[in-house]
């Protein structure tokens, strides 16, 4: 059945399932983590699982899924993962011990591909002058799912039992799935291959062992054999996995296109922006808290008006991609979120000044985020745009996971000791939490820094024919 194609629609429908996606990855759990073990009568280090099974079903889920979504269908693979977060909402819902509850985390884990499936199946379906405003458009649901997603997550656990977080996430996960059923058209557009199954096993096994390191490397002591034995496997199955996907005539991942220098480089840059990015939204609700007296319902209004900056700086991204190019707008996105970074380092005594802080490096990422997807999208065939768009996504949730470890690290390594009403408490020092900034201003300058080692992008660079010619199939369909 053909579908007609309404541009603002699908990109608000699109934009409302990227949001739902980033609020239940990155700020659902933000509020109850440190109760987890009360809740399910576990200890901290069992309760920790809760979120590591998460990551690492999102770690594959991206290149997967991009690559099954070039194969298959991207508003296929949309839908499917919007009915994992449905099915994973529920089950956490239910759940009143560890098992299920990670069992629906994990299931959660699938849906982060939504937003650069979203973003390849626009750049397929909208007219092409359309395509900068409506990718800057999907970056912005980062931030309203992640920023603003905070308060209510804050608040819900305050006046209901915490499973109602789990509901809530259910009834967005449905409202998603039925707006993007009923008003998303399916793209025509398919790339050639086969599915690579022993491709995905093996980038499985690689990208587990490394993320386990990540996560759990503090609690397990970094010199335990336990850690170094992951490490190892992890790296000889990734090295092991790269080597046959070179072979491979429908790899997984295209590693070659991947080590193409603007790919690649911007690859790279992703890691760093999704560093500096869980950083400050991570970090600056903790130090409100613990420096300010401000509550977690308090600290997450304060951080509130980020998502709303990177709303704002979408449309002024795509016109900045269109009047500098891609690469120098990528650039000065990263500079600002540097500068939000180093703001808060020179002033944190009161929470405006931290929320002045955050809302400059949101509005960075927003300048920063289109900018990057569009650099990708133009160095790859237009068949392979969403397995590109996953790989990009994956190097950013290294970030993000590489960030959590640092900090936690940092926090844990410089503590006070306070005598509250409720007895002494262990909380971390003002140094630890300006250490952490500047960590985050160094990553962006880093990322900054490479950046100048991005090649200017030509139009050729973008030809759909090259390497990987999809192969059109009927007409749109439900």
């Amino acid at each position: 059945m053909e579908r007609r194609v309404r541009p603002g629609l699908m990109v608000a429908v699109l934009c409302f399932a990227g949001a739902v996606s980033s609020y239940s990855q990155s700020v659902i759990l933000l509020p109850i983590v440190g109760r987890l073990d009360e809740y399910l009568d576990t200890s901290a280090d069992n309760a920790a699982w809760v979120i590591t099974a998460t990551l690492l079903v999102a770690a594959v889920a991206l290149p997967t899924g991009g690559r099954l979504a070039d194969l298959f269908g991207k508003r296929r693979v949309i839908l499917v993962a919007l009915g994992s977060l449905l099915l994973g909402s529920v089950i956490a819902a239910l759940s009143d011990s560890l098992a299920p509850l990670i069992v629906g985390r994990a299931l959660q884990g699938a849906t982060l591909v939504v937003i650069p499936v979203g973003v390849s199946l626009l750049r397929d379906l909208l007219p092409p002058e359309r395509v900068p405003g409506a990718i800057a458009t999907m970056g912005a649901a980062l931030g309203l799912g992640g920023a603003v997603g905070l308060p209510p997550a804050a608040w819900i656990p305050q006046q209901f039992d915490w499973h109602m977080l789990f509901w809530v996430s259910s009834v967005l996960a449905a409202l998603a799935l039925l707006a993007v059923h009923t008003q998303i058209p399916e793209s025509a557009r398919r790339s050639p291959g086969t599915v690579d199954v022993v491709g995905i096993i093996g980038l499985t096994i690689g990208l587990v062992c490394l993320l386990l390191v990540i996560s759990k490397g503090r609690v397990w002591g970094w010199g335990d054999p336990e850690t170094i034995v992951t490490g190892v496997v992890g790296a000889v199955t990734l090295i092991a996995w790269a080597a046959y996907e070179l072979r491979r005539a429908s790899p997984l991942v295209n590693l070659r296109l991947a080590a193409r220098p603007t790919v690649l480089v911007t690859n790279l840059v992703s890691v760093l922006i999704g560093f500096t990015l869980l950083g400050m939204l991570l970090v600056s609700p903790w130090l409100m808290q613990v420096e300010m007296d401000q509550t977690v319902l308090s600290a997450g209004l304060w951080v509130a008006p980020a998502g709303f900056a990177m709303l704002v700086m979408s449309p002024v991204s795509a016109r900045l991609v269109t009047a500098f190019g891609a690469r120098s707008t990528l650039r000065g996105g990263t500079a600002v979120m540097g500068l939000g970074y180093l703001f808060v380092i020179v002033w944190m005594d009161s929470p405006w000044q931290v929320m002045v802080g955050v809302t400059i490096t949101f509005a960075g990422l927003g300048v920063a985020y289109a900018a990057m997807v569009g650099l990708i999208m133009a160095s790859v065939p237009l068949g392979e745009t969403a397995a590109a768009n996953g790989l990009n996504s994956l190097m950013r949730s290294i970030g993000t996971s590489t960030a959590s470890a640092v900090i936690i690290a940092v926090l844990a390594a410089s503590t006070v000791t306070l005598t509250t009403d409720g007895g002494m408490r262990t909380v971390p020092s003002r140094s630890a939490f300006e250490l952490v900034y500047v960590i985050g201003a160094i990553a962006a300058v880093v990322g900054v820094a490479l950046i100048t080692a991005i090649p200017r992008v030509s139009s050729a660079s973008a030809d759909p024919s090259e390497e990987s010619s999809p192969t059109p199939t009927s007409g749109s369909r439900r």
